[in-house]
């Protein structure tokens, strides 16, 4: 039995559903050992306002925040599976019944760059990026919408032949720049190499790993060690409010390239939303985020 266009209506929708309306565990698990171990009290009280609204919306059935912001997808297809229908439409499709169905309803915040104007519908939105998985038999979709604070501080520059301490430097400016607009305390994602569009893909990647993992690549995993000392220690705290919690993590990808090295930031909000499933030709949907 292939997956159909059905299928994958179904669960592109539900995924962004369920992104709107839960934190992650391990980012609520994050949260909570920041409360623990954050000495500014007013830092500490905002974490614990987080938790709850995290909490409330998860039982009450409500939207964590209102800037839902816009679907994004990472669709990951197993070389083992069939497909059936207009795939790729299917995604578009079930954006838009989710936007007619979902309850509180959604504001309007896809825009059209050139006009500005606003709405549910645009000009390559849902946005997909495609990969494919040797030998799975099935399709892995992971969700991760896209608002204000973990969209528009996002930034990448290219280098030649940068140092660590180089890469790391511009990295801090980046943070230094956003200050607390991001709403943190955030998920930091580092890109560095390959190209310039694969270097922001390797920085979003970033942020899907959970919190508490460590990077495979000890050169990484230092840097990450210090980069998160160093962001903390800036000051701005939880939603800028001070303390030592800016960041929850400094994730790093790497990929080799040419002498010239992009190196790409981007950022969660506290939210950190993401999540993500495994949808199998015998019509399963198993949720794994």
């Amino acid at each position: 039995m292939p997956i159909t266009y059905a299928m994958m209506k179904e669960a592109t929708a539900k995924l962004y559903e369920w992104s709107l309306r839960k934190v992650p565990d391990d980012t609520l698990d994050a949260l909570r050992r920041a409360r623990e171990t954050e000495t500014h009290e007013g830092a500490k009280r905002t974490l614990h306002i987080l938790l709850q609204s995290a909490i409330a919306a998860e039982t009450r059935d409500r939207l964590v925040c209102s800037d839902s912001g816009v679907p994004t997808y990472v669709i990951a297809i197993g070389t083992g599976v069939r497909l059936e229908g207009d795939i790729k439409r299917a995604v578009a499709d079930g954006f838009e019944e989710l936007v007619a169905t979902t309850n509180p309803p959604l504001l309007k915040h896809v825009t059209n760059p050139l006009t500005n104007e606003r709405g549910y519908r645009g000009k390559d939105m849902p946005l997909i990026t495609w990969d494919v998985i040797d030998g799975a038999e099935h399709v892995e979709i992971t969700c991760q919408p896209k608002a204000l604070g973990s969209g528009r501080w996002a930034a990448l520059e290219i280098f030649t032949f940068p140092t660590l301490e180089q890469i790391e430097r511009y990295v801090m400016e980046c943070v230094l720049k956003a200050g607390s607009q991001h709403c943190p305390p955030v998920m930091i994602g580092v890109g560095i190499g390959g190209s310039f569009d694969h270097c922001a893909k390797l920085a979003a990647r970033a942020t899907l790993r959970p919190y508490g993992t460590v990077n495979p690549e000890p050169i990484l995993a230092a840097m990450e060690e210090r980069l998160l000392k160093a962001v903390n220690a800036t000051g701005f705290g939880p939603m800028g409010t001070g303390g030592d919690t800016t960041a929850l993590g400094v994730h790093v990808e790497y990929s080799a390239g040419h002498g010239f090295t992009p190196v790409a930031v981007a950022f969660n909000c506290w939210i950190n939303r993401r999540t993500r499933a495994r949808l199998y030709e015998d019509g399963r949907i198993e949720r794994i985020e």
